[in-house]
């Protein structure tokens, strides 16, 4: 009989269609070949209730806790009470706690998983010091808070940096208990291994993979542009502050100065749960905003180029991958680019600035150099980033000596 595992999660991990998805039910899929998996996940996500059965076909057994986003945000502000970074309370869960201490005293089970910094928190009772514990904490999430500070005022901007402090805190706490921390690129873990240094042999990385197969330029999908459109697309879940920001950016830094020599191009931005402010973007001449869409995929193979300007971005963009992997052009800045080895000009085009950006689409969008870009963009990702490659590192920690 396979070896029992306790793996939580805390947003469910199915179907794979967005980023932190992406990797968790990777990791769920890959250890469910080896493992007896027990999952814990937190279900913030209404809709997610239809995939229930998909997602527990690769568990022993999962325990699968609702949380309301608008109740977790109430609850989060204890936080500011008893001096923990928010985070924290916002996953708080007795249900969850209980189930936790339930199933591992039940199965005798040695070995446990935690997928971000915040289920850490089910783990660290003393009674658990017996277990083989390694977190995927995937981004320094921290880090991410002092980004948002610096983009925001008061009094914002001191929340943020408070959340990044007492967060940062409880990240070093975590990975002085765990025996391992993970990370989603060696930027990542280099960054963590320079804030806790105190836990620096402990810490290691392995990348994000793409499904090649799902994820080709040779797939029969039809075109969901009208004729005589040359596009450019941003894919992502449009409710996520750094996905509204980088829409805003291009929409306003960038756009407005390409259509004076290329009226023809269109802006479209893919992904659910559009803000206010991006549906706005859609009232503008030359930019449309579809929402939720069955399949990426097709907007990403028929654009011109898929562009990814995020002005603060933390780990590896899963977007910038795939539209790769489907021979794309990405035009993306510095930022979205953390991680991911490849090529500038050559794989991949980079832009910082307005100007640099207006070039770089120009280029694009004018000469057939997206079409060589693109090509090349598809063999580094056959090359550099398959699942199977990669999380292989975490299975042995898993496996050292219990």
């Amino acid at each position: 009989m396979k070896p029992g595992l306790l793996f939580l999660c805390h947003r469910f991990p199915y179907p794979p269609d967005k980023g932190d998805k992406i990797r968790s039910f990777h990791m769920l899929e890959f250890l469910s070949r080896r493992y007896r998996v027990f999952l814990g996940a937190f279900v913030d996500d209404e809709t997610d209730w239809v995939h229930e059965r998909d997602l527990k076909s690769l568990c022993e057994e999962a325990q699968l806790v609702r949380l309301a986003p608008g109740r977790a945000k109430v609850r989060s502000l204890k936080g500011l009470l008893d001096g923990r970074a928010l985070t924290l309370p916002y996953y708080a869960s007795p249900e969850m706690a209980r189930w936790v201490r339930r199933v591992v005293e039940r199965e005798g089970l040695t070995r446990a998983l935690a997928f971000s910094s915040c289920m850490a928190q089910f783990l660290t009772a003393p009674g658990f010091a017996r277990l083989r514990r390694v977190i995927d904490f995937v981004d320094v999430d921290s880090d991410k808070w002092t980004q948002y500070a610096a983009r925001k005022s008061f009094p914002m901007r001191r929340l943020y940096r408070r959340e990044s402090r007492q967060l940062l805190a409880y990240e070093r706490e975590v990975a002085a208990m765990f025996d391992r921390s993970f990370f989603v690129s060696q930027a990542e873990a280099s960054l963590f291994r320079s804030l806790a240094p105190e836990v620096a042999d402990r810490v290691d990385y392995f990348a994000n993979g793409v499904d090649t197969g799902q994820f080709a330029p040779s797939l029969d999908l039809p075109t969901p542009y009208a004729d005589g459109q040359r596009v450019l697309v941003f894919v992502g879940a449009m409710d996520y502050w750094p996905n509204v920001d980088a829409v805003q950016w291009l929409a306003d830094q960038v756009l407005p100065e390409l259509h004076r020599s290329h009226p023809d191009v269109v802006f479209h931005i893919v992904g659910r749960s559009p803000a206010d402010a991006v549906k706005r973007l859609g009232e503008r001449r030359g930019i449309v905003v579809t929402g939720p869409v069955d399949d990426v995929r097709p907007y990403v193979l028929h654009a011109r180029a898929s562009v990814a300007p995020l002005q603060v971005a933390r780990g590896v963009q899963n977007k910038v991958l795939e539209a790769m992997a489907l021979g794309k052009a990405v035009v993306a800045s510095s930022a979205a680019l953390q991680g991911i080895d490849a090529e500038a000009g050559e794989e991949v085009l980079i832009a910082d600035t307005p100007n640099g950006c207006l070039e770089q689409l120009k280029r694009v969008l004018d000469t057939g150099d997206g079409v060589e870009i693109g090509q090349k963009a598809r063999q580094r990702v056959l090359d550099s980033y398959s699942w199977e490659s990669h999380l292989p590192r975490m299975l042995g920690a898993l496996e050292e000596v219990v």
